[in-house]
């Protein structure tokens, strides 16, 4: 993402809020920006920054080559802070260094900018300091709170800040990405329905488990359709073993949930909300096996075993309980 053309295309609404504060000088003196992971609230924060500082700003848009946008993307421009998690935290002294800094006057002009990633991460000690820097804004500091979670953080330091509720990816953008980034097409509409975190897409595109839980659904699948009777031996020999965690369980019954609803969308003739795009011949094969109307009864055993998984049910029995009814 390199401009507000951009930022748009992923975050519209927020996006257009920021763009509009800058045509009117109207920038807030806090930020609290709110999303889940990957939805792009670093790039769209160090984007506002450079938007701030940019001495060849048209309307909202920074020039992107002076050296102050240059600076901002390298991290080194001397009036923007960013605070991150000193390990599991950030901690008071992170926030009082901080502060200090801010006392002295900017090194080339008086804004000043900082950002506090993972602000549900502070301290009760480190809010409360922060509490108090919030309390006396100055019209030229503008602070801006990245969060996966604000409904942690105090509600004192939320009711200062003007909030910036960031909406998860559209798959078809997180698909997008992921092609641009050298994926095949059926990987990135996978990826993309997995998760709509780009960061995240891409690391399980690299992980030769999840190479190998995509290889084994595809081979459960088989068994069902061809060798119903061998399906609880094959759960207990190869499917357990790898699906150990729960978290790994529930990823195995969301790419099966996927490829029921692939069988549904296929006898629908809706060829292009397939997921598995790459087991078409699969795909008429089960067709023959699974009517629409079974389909969709498989996927509701699979959303309740899901739901079992999340209440704690031991997972072996779910597994075993949910072969058994796709056998039928």
């Amino acid at each position: 993402m390199n401009t507000w053309t951009d930022m748009q295309e992923i975050q519209p609404l927020v996006s257009q809020m920021l763009i509009n504060s800058l045509k009117k000088d109207r920038i807030s003196h806090a930020y609290l920006f709110q999303g889940a992971k990957g939805t792009g609230k670093r790039e769209i924060s160090k984007h506002f920054a450079k938007s701030i500082f940019c001495p060849n700003r048209e309307e909202a848009a920074p020039c992107l080559e002076c050296r102050e946008c240059r600076r901002i993307d390298s991290g080194n421009h001397p009036d923007v802070h960013w605070v991150e998690p000193d390990g599991a935290s950030i901690k008071k002294d992170q926030i009082l260094h901080l502060q200090k800094e801010f006392t002295y006057t900017g090194m080339e002009s008086n804004r000043k900018i900082y950002i506090i990633d993972d602000a549900d991460k502070m301290t009760v000690n480190a809010s409360n300091r922060l509490l108090k820097f919030l309390e006396e804004p100055s019209k030229q500091t503008t602070a801006m709170l990245l969060t996966e979670n604000g409904q942690s953080m105090l509600d004192t330091i939320r009711s200062r800040c003007q909030l910036m509720a960031f909406q998860p990816l559209n798959p078809v953008h997180v698909e997008r990405k992921l092609i641009a980034e050298g994926l095949s097409e059926s990987s990135a509409r996978l990826f993309a329905n997995m998760t709509n975190n780009l960061t995240e897409a891409l690391e399980m595109s690299e992980d030769d488990w999840f190479a190998n839980a995509r290889k084994l659904v595809i081979q459960l699948i088989e068994v069902l359709q061809n060798n119903p009777s061998e399906a609880l031996l094959f759960i207990n020999h190869k499917w357990m073993p790898h699906f150990k965690e729960r978290v790994q369980l529930q990823q195995g019954l969301d790419l099966l949930i996927f490829w029921f609803k692939d069988l549904i969308n296929f006898h629908l003739d809706r060829q292009e909300a397939l997921v598995f795009i790459q087991e078409k011949e699969r795909m008429e094969q089960a067709a023959m096996k699974w009517s629409r109307q079974k389909a969709v009864k498989q996927l509701s055993f699979l959303l309740e075993a899901k739901r079992k998984i999340n209440q704690n049910v031991h997972p072996t029995l779910v597994m075993e309980q949910l072969t058994l009814h796709l056998q039928g």
